[in-house]
């Protein structure tokens, strides 16, 4: 690869942009630093682009220049864009909020993205060995025995995708699937009187468990079969049920199921977070355990999780690189992003260093509307680097544990997450462990104490706590759309639903997400 000298630079002597050229400019230049980053980056992972060589240098050089021959001109293209109009501008670089700005760029909708940080990812960004380091220890220097610290993809949101779920077929709508990369996570495993079991999630995996007894086997046989048979829109399949008007409990009750059953079932297989689904409508708990199976069914994987290689740090910058691909204009290091809003008190703007961006709608994290928000709940977790897989999990080098609330005499659950060199998140012979809870105490340590100890000898932990929000506001009434704070689960379904309600609530209309799911696919490395 030869570059020339001022390739993809543009003279600052041509004068600044006009009003209509600042998206176009913009996008050209933030693919053509994400094409060239990713390059450099993959090239680093697999070991044939070495620092310091003169292909390194020529593509640091050159991003180098690309970006600060820029600076005078983008400074004032900067203004004109901030002089503009759009749809909609989108605060925060976050997963959530990057999926939207993404989805409304291909509606067609005129999109201004902005961030207060200078990186992608918000609260789901991730961190290199490096950056763990000083956010934890206050310096970025950790020990040489933990390897590269650029071999490191530690996500601050740790969460696997259900193989047939609906952030995969948002993926597959957006035609992002091309910029990532999956892979199969190894094992779904729950926890029971004090020990790990792989969930079992057809009629031939109830019969083989050691979770129940014989007779508790046969009974729980009869419901998986009823819930693989079940079809929405084959009446015969419901067995004379109106799954509308019956609740999961009585559903259960039919079957005669035993406590322990109906916990793993409900928590690791349908993947309530609480127990209230058991008084609502049936209908949902069914499809959620048929999605667990299909997913699980799709690639004969050991669970139904899917993750990308090197890490959730590439979904942001995918749905940010697809924004921009259809004209969304990105701004990073934004400081002091202050909504502006009418007499009426509606949203008609963003003002950051002195001028002003208007818009139609806001769409944005917490952070920056925090009148508009109230607090939750806060999450515990502990972030651990290990030298092993989680004990009894089959030596899977990734794994979700689900630890149901009544095991712990808890009112929540709790998760352990582990991913590992397989997924080029961590050096050879590695694993990144996670354990995480909704806190109910003000000492984290002591709270994640049962989910820790299953981790067994840790190399080095780190414990942390964060604060839960939801919008307060009237989204009708001020058009501001504001994402809710990410929960202590290690999946994604709670919050790709949150990102759909929200594309409804803005565009007015239904995301389809009838996709071909075969457009994702997910294997080995090559």
């Amino acid at each position: 690869m030869r570059l020339g000298k001022n390739e993809d630079l543009i003279s600052d002597e041509e004068g600044p942009l006009e009003p209509e050229q600042v998206m176009a400019e913009e996008s050209r230049l933030f693919r053509r630093r994400l094409e060239l980053t990713a390059v450099m980056a993959i090239g680093r992972r697999r070991r044939n682009l070495v620092r310091g060589s003169d292909l390194y240098r020529s593509l640091s050089t050159f991003l180098f220049r690309l970006h600060f021959s820029r600076r005078n001109k983008l400074r004032n293209t900067f203004i004109a864009a901030m002089d503009e109009e759009y749809d909609v501008i989108v605060l925060g670089t976050g997963l959530k909020e990057c999926i939207l700005s993404g989805l409304l760029s291909v509606d067609g909708l005129k999109v201004l993205h902005m961030d207060k940080n200078d990186y992608y990812g918000g609260d789901s960004t991730s961190l290199n060995l490096n950056q763990l380091w000083k956010r934890f220890k206050g310096n970025d220097q950790p020990p040489e025995q933990l390897g590269a610290s650029r071999e490191y993809n530690v996500d601050m949101i740790p969460k696997f995708m259900m193989a047939n779920g609906t952030l995969v077929r948002v993926l597959i709508h957006a035609n992002v699937t091309k910029y990532l990369n999956f892979k199969a996570v190894d094992g779904s495993f729950v926890y029971n009187k004090g020990k790990i079991y792989k969930v079992p999630a057809t009629d031939v995996e109830a019969l083989k468990s050691p979770l129940m007894g014989l007779f508790e086997k046969r009974r729980a046989r009869k419901f998986f079969v009823f819930v693989q048979d079940f079809e929405e829109s084959d009446p015969k399949t419901h067995e004379g049920m109106n799954l509308d008007t019956i609740t999961a409990r009585e559903l259960i009750a039919k079957y005669e199921l035993e406590d322990d059953t109906i916990d793993f079932i409900g928590h690791a297989l349908a993947l309530h977070i609480n127990d209230s689904y058991l008084d609502q409508p049936a209908r949902d708990f069914v499809k959620r355990m048929k999605l667990y199976a299909e997913s699980l069914a799709r690639f004969q994987a050991g669970s139904p999780y899917i993750y990308p290689l090197y890490g959730l740090g590439e979904l942001p910058q995918a749905f940010a690189r697809l924004s921009a691909v259809y004209g969304g204009t990105y701004m990073l290091n934004k400081p002091q992003c202050k909504v502006e809003f009418d007499e009426n008190g509606k949203a008609i703007g963003v003002t950051s260093e002195g001028e002003t961006a208007k818009c139609k709608k806001i769409v944005c994290d917490p952070s920056y509307l925090p009148d508009k928000v109230h607090n939750v709940g806060k999450v515990a977790r502990a972030i651990c680097i290990m030298s092993h897989p989680i004990p009894d999990t089959n030596e899977s080098h990734s794994a979700q544990v689900i630890i149901p609330q009544k095991q712990l005499g808890r009112k929540s659950d709790m998760y352990l997450f582990c991913c590992s060199y397989a997924h080029n998140v961590a050096p050879k012979g590695k694993y990144i462990a996670f354990v995480l809870t909704e806190a109910e105490t003000d000492n984290p340590e002591a709270e994640l104490k049962p989910g820790v100890d299953l981790l067994g000898p840790v190399d080095e932990i780190f414990y942390e706590t964060y604060e839960r929000f939801q919008p307060t506001n009237d989204s009708d009434a001020d058009h501001c759309y504001i994402s809710t704070s990410y929960d202590a689960t290690t999946h994604f379904e709670s919050t790709v639903t949150d990102v759909v309600a929200m594309y409804t609530k803005i565009t007015g209309k239904v995301l389809d997400l009838s996709v071909d799911l075969s457009a994702a696919s997910a294997g080995a490395e090559q």
